[in-house]
């Protein structure tokens, strides 16, 4: 929370250039409200701010702004949390093996098209294909000897075309139901009563916090949403936040996923941009079929299990799952076990493969291994 009491003492050129790129992101939020577009705030907001960017415009929004957003989202996610959500973990279990499977499905499938289509070497696709956290894939791929700008950026692509298209996807799948930027969350701010804000500080800080020193995935989301959901379990407190704050946190987050991309030339933004829209292609294909399976042999929606399975972020797809007051609890709890899948796995499956095919490839034709 600290960044926005800083924010005055950035360099002056900096300063504006931030409020003139938020009032960029707040332009392409309305014109996606007044196109009746699903998630407008946030689309609309990373829509026009990349746009700027591949124009090479100048932009500006710090990265470090999400933890204060994806705080407020944590503590919104954990007033969703009811007595009856320790009950639904049982059967939770089919869609968890499903997420196994997708994980090492779809991880697979986008590190051979990455090695193969894209020219990419062994190491850097392997951790630019896996479905993980776009901070650990970095460091692991790079103690591996990958290029971790490279895998930065293809994750980055991936977040930003997975978070565009998944709520048009969803849209039409669920017989165009709508998706509107407020249909879950709280009452309008004057509304509201002065408690309610020192609670969202206090709740959003201290499970900021605690999230980090404990080192939760996602301490700034997971660590609010847990405290904000044990303390509504509890009836300590009965909060949401604000509807204008939720849409304010949309919007910054839309604008930091906008200016991903600030510093790179246009053509390689473009074609960092390509290689990603083909992998979410790849990704995507993967969540309908991996969604749809369960579906048949579960009772769980379909539109919770895409959202669950697309690997888009996890403040980005939680407020997707909040707009379609789809089961946000469920949704967090995947894309947890699937970063944690990941982080963990990645390493140890990855010299694992490399050694199949290292042994292969010197069988084949006896030339040494190599990770190229």
């Amino acid at each position: 929370m600290t960044l926005l009491r800083r924010l005055p003492h950035l360099p002056p050129r900096k300063f504006w250039l931030f409020w003139m790129t938020m009032g960029l992101a707040w332009m392409g939020g309305w014109l996606f409200v007044q196109a009746g577009l699903p998630l407008p705030w946030m689309l609309g907001a990373m829509t026009i701010v990349t746009i700027a960017t591949v124009l090479q415009l100048p932009v500006f929004a710090p990265a470090k702004l999400r933890s204060p957003m994806t705080a407020t989202i944590g503590v919104m996610l954990g007033a969703g949390f009811h007595p009856g959500l320790l009950q639904s973990l049982p059967g939770w279990l089919p869609s968890i093996a499903g997420l196994l499977v997708f994980s090492i499905g779809s991880g697979l499938a986008c590190a051979v098209f990455l090695h193969r289509y894209a020219g990419l070497d062994r190491t850097t696709s392997f951790f630019a294909g896996m479905p993980g956290g776009l901070v650990e894939m970095v460091e692991v791929g790079r103690q591996h000897g990958g290029d971790e700008r490279t895998i930065a950026l293809i994750h980055s692509s991936r977040i930003l075309f997975i978070v565009f298209s998944l709520p048009f996807l969803v849209q039409l799948l669920e017989n165009g139901s709508a998706l509107g930027a407020s249909s879950a969350i709280g009452v309008p701010i004057m509304e509201s009563h002065w408690l309610d804000f020192v609670i969202l500080l206090g709740v959003g800080y201290l499970g900021s916090v605690v999230g980090q020193r404990i080192k939760l995935p996602a301490p700034h989301l997971v660590g609010p949403m847990l405290l904000s959901g044990g303390l509504h379990l509890a009836g300590v407190i009965v909060f949401i936040p604000p509807q204008e704050l939720v849409q304010i946190a949309q919007l910054v987050l839309g604008a930091v996923l906008g200016c991903r991309f600030v510093g790179m030339s246009a053509t390689s933004i473009l074609q960092i941009l390509m290689i990603g829209f083909l992998m979410t292609l790849v990704l995507l294909s993967s969540v309908i079929l991996c969604a749809f399976g369960v579906m048949m042999i579960t009772d769980l929606p379909f539109s919770s299990l895409a959202l669950a399975y697309s690997p888009g972020g996890l403040a980005e797809m939680s407020i997707v799952a909040i707009a379609i007051q789809a089961d946000a609890a469920f949704v967090v709890a995947h894309h947890l076990i699937r970063v944690l899948l990941v982080m963990l796995g990645a390493a140890p499956f990855f010299s694992l493969l490399c050694l199949i095919l290292d042994r292969k490839g010197t069988a084949h034709d006896g030339t040494p291994p190599n990770r190229n």
